[in-house]
């Protein structure tokens, strides 16, 4: 099973497939040869990207990541000031310290390969890593696949995630469950809550006090990272000239008193919530991946909608909020793919939306009937999302696509509400019907940039 901290990762913007990932995979890899005595002898090292990794790894900063991370570095424990300057060391040098221990010469012209157009078979995010001793000769070659949410899979580990933050050493769960249809009956045989559910689950691994101190935390990072993205200003980097809106977003609704006036100003402050966030995270920022990068806003702009909109908000009902989402990410995860490489957009923004729209009405003291109904309204309504961020970069539409989602999420987890539980479409056959048509989807609208709004927003643009 899955646990609440990995679903909710803390790690550095703008990507968890492109970025994070990738992170991860390079430092397995470097651990990987020293565990295997292979690390000193070590004279130069390549990297292979295919897919999606390959298409628009440079705007997703994927040769940051891992240049970072062969160096021995992991997402949450990178200082994001600091990794402008350790990466130009890097290229102004012309060497790599693998894990901060064997330097050796590296060039990315010639040793980071972005091959356009190759694909693996397991997944599109495919990375393969190899390592040469001096005399030229192949010791070390690995398989990686960052397959989305910042989980990576290694060729021989199918299905199995070989790093997270916090990943638990067991899978012997009391209430292990890949559906929605085996959640549910955990929670009527056992009288309990979905979120109780994952808490027992999740009491495999660590005790009350542990738990709820580090989905505290998780809390804590997200309220920064909003508090942050309202204050900064500029332009975000990559070439496209995507203003900062947040800053100035703020201080107009602030201007008149911290209390919105006409209800509707409710919806823009959601907005600007899920907006400083996502420019946080363009700007390479720290953000927690819930679940992905790409939709990192969703899910603490709904969350901040909870603790300052909604009657009676507490510490208990965001403990609620985070088991429960975990709960609706899990069988996303098992059922379809957090991938934008795999399902388009509508496995990202489209998957958070569900998760808020699910957790939110838990949150809020909704039946477990009315929590699945949120989850699957949350999606059905999201389906077909493609994935076309222009340019490559996790900007347009990715920033505003965060506000859709957490408004629908809201309005999902309100129409559910208004509801007795009982609906026709079930969240397992919404999250079936979204892998097919993340299957069907032509793979232009895939995290390619091949189409969509990045086959059509003008070339001068990207290029300025």
């Amino acid at each position: 099973m899955v646990s609440v901290f990995q679903m909710f990762s803390i790690g550095i913007g703008p990507s968890s497939s492109h970025t994070v990932g990738p992170m991860r995979a390079a430092r397995l890899f470097v651990k990987r040869l020293q565990e295997e005595a292979f690390l000193s002898a070590t004279a130069t090292l390549s990297v292979e990207l295919f897919g999606s990794l390959a298409m628009t790894g440079h705007g997703h900063a994927t040769d940051i990541a891992l240049l970072l991370g062969l160096e021995g570095n992991a997402p949450e424990e990178v200082d994001p000031n600091s990794v402008e300057e350790r990466v130009s060391n890097i290229r102004g040098t012309g060497f790599l310290n693998l894990l901060g221990k064997h330097k050796i010469a590296f060039t990315e012209e010639k040793h980071l390969l972005f091959l356009k157009g190759k694909r693996l078979p397991y997944h599109s995010n495919a990375i393969r890593f190899r390592a040469r001793d001096a005399r030229g000769k192949e010791i070390a070659s690995h398989i990686y696949y960052s397959v989305g949410g910042g989980f990576v899979v290694g060729h021989e580990e199918t299905h199995q995630k070989t790093e997270s933050p916090s990943q638990p050493q067991a899978n012997v769960v009391p209430y292990p469950f890949s559906t929605a249809k085996e959640l549910l009956a955990h929670c009527f045989r056992e009288g309990k809550e979905i979120w109780e559910i994952v808490m027992d689950n999740e009491r495999t691994w660590r005790d009350d006090e542990e738990i709820r101190r580090g989905i505290l935390r998780i809390w804590n990072v997200m309220q920064a990272c909003v508090n942050r993205g309202c204050q900064q200003e500029g332009v975000l980097p990559g070439g496209l000239g995507v203003k900062r809106r947040a800053a100035n977003m703020y201080r107009s609704l602030t201007k008149e008193g911290n209390i919105a006036q006409d209800p509707t100003e409710v919806m823009d402050w959601v907005s600007l919530f899920a907006l400083a966030v996502n420019e946080e995270n363009a700007a390479g920022g720290r953000v927690v991946t819930a679940p992905t990068n790409g939709a990192s806003g969703v899910i603490p702009a709904v969350l901040h909608y909870y603790s300052k909109f909604c009657r009676g908000s507490s510490e208990e009902g965001i403990i609620k909020f985070f088991l429960t989402a975990t709960a609706i990410g899990v069988l996303y995860k098992e059922g379809a793919s957090l991938s934008a490489a795999e399902m388009g957009c509508q496995g990202e923004v489209g998957v958070a939306c569900s998760m808020a729209a699910g957790a939110l009405a838990a949150a809020l003291g909704a039946s477990t009937m009315q929590i699945e109904n949120a989850a699957e309204i949350g999606m059905e309504h999201n389906l077909g999302l493609t994935c076309d961020p222009v340019g490559g970069l996790v900007q347009i539409p990715c920033i505003e696509r965060n506000t859709m989602g957490a408004i629908k999420a809201i309005n999902a987890c309100r129409l559910a509400m208004h509801g007795d539980g009982q609906h026709r479409v079930s969240l397992d056959e919404v999250i079936i019907a979204m892998r097919h048509t993340g299957e069907d989807m032509k793979s232009i609208y895939k995290e390619t940039s091949e189409g969509g709004l990045a086959a059509h927003v003008s070339v001068a643009l990207v290029e300025c």
